[in-house]
């Protein structure tokens, strides 16, 4: 009798684990198909050039989708590039240089960066941030950047201090905490064993680091930049304080423009009609470029393993 109540609640426990896990399929077809039903007048008006489309025009029903993906795109590569060796270099001291009782108040203090909300982020960024990288920092790299051709194109433009570069630079201060979190944990799971041999014979703390530690940890390492890259594409309240929310292509990285994000939160309660259905377009939009990101992060895990395994 008890083992046939013990097989019984086997099947229960298996069947409910089984459609816990549908349900998160179940969750984003539904997202899916929303985002699809609610889109289809914009898909219908204006087809596949909403994607190369720059005009926003509520007056005259023109919109297309090119400003915003290029706004949430720069902005997160400019957050990524920022970042990752930030968090790179926050993680290798932590877990290889800190002194021991640095670490647990070091470590908290960073994991309250990433408790903080987004908006207050975003606060921070327009009445603290801007006026100092409008009064002295843009100018400094306008002026410096002037005699550097191709550069001097990059780091151009009147110095507003809102725009590209900002809504990159508060998105990576965001992010740090996130990927560092990732990078500390993985580094920790290093064997001592091995970092102790490559230290006996005569290795240095970085080359410790370089050959040891990172081939050791490299899935878990793109895992936490594939984690701040996607906490950065959906970012909403703190590029919208700093972006500009200027539908407008960027000449520079000081240009004011806009993101997917920041267009869904300033237009989306005011909007309707086909105004309404290009901005659930623009979600949808948000929600492929998130899993197109994740789908090439996981190719990229899979073919780094399978290289591990053919390189023994």
């Amino acid at each position: 009798m008890k083992k046939n109540q013990n097989a019984l609640m086997d099947v229960l426990f298996k069947n409910l684990t089984r459609s816990f896990a549908f349900l998160v399929f179940a969750l984003l077809a539904a997202i899916m198909v929303s985002l699809l039903y609610g889109s289809r007048q914009s898909i219908a008006a204006h087809g596949l050039a909403f994607l190369w489309t720059n005009d926003w025009d509520p007056v005259q029903n023109v919109y297309g989708a090119l400003v915003p993906v290029v706004g949430t795109v720069l902005t997160s590569l400019i957050a990524l590039a920022i970042a990752v060796p930030i968090s790179f270099g926050i993680a290798m001291f932590l877990t290889e240089l800190s002194p021991t009782w640095l670490r647990r108040p070091l470590g908290t203090a960073i994991e309250m960066l990433a408790a903080i909300p987004s908006i207050i982020y975003g606060m921070w960024g327009l009445f603290v941030f801007v006026p100092i990288f409008q009064e002295y920092v843009q100018p400094y790299l306008i002026a410096f950047f002037e005699p550097v051709p191709v550069l001097n194109q990059i780091f151009a433009g009147p110095p507003f201090g809102i725009g590209i570069f900002t809504a990159g630079l508060i998105l990576s201060i965001m992010v740090i905490p996130f990927i560092t979190a990732v990078m500390r944990d993985v580094f920790e799971v290093v064997p001592p064993m091995l970092k102790e041999s490559a230290y006996a014979l005569g290795g240095t703390t970085w080359e410790v680091v370089w050959k040891v530690v990172l081939p050791f940890t490299k899935n878990g390492v793109i895992g936490g930049i594939m984690l701040g890259l996607g906490r950065a594409l959906g970012e909403t309240m703190a590029v919208t304080f700093v972006i500009g929310n200027a539908f407008n292509l960027p000449n520079s990285i000081f240009s004011p423009s806009n993101s997917i994000a920041s267009a869904l939160a300033n237009e989306f309660n005011e909007a309707g009609g086909m105004q309404k259905s290009a901005l659930l377009e623009l979600g949808l939009i948000l929600f492929l470029i998130t899993t197109i990101v994740l789908a090439i992060s996981k190719i990229l895990l899979l073919r780094l393993a399978k290289n591990e395994g053919s390189s023994r």
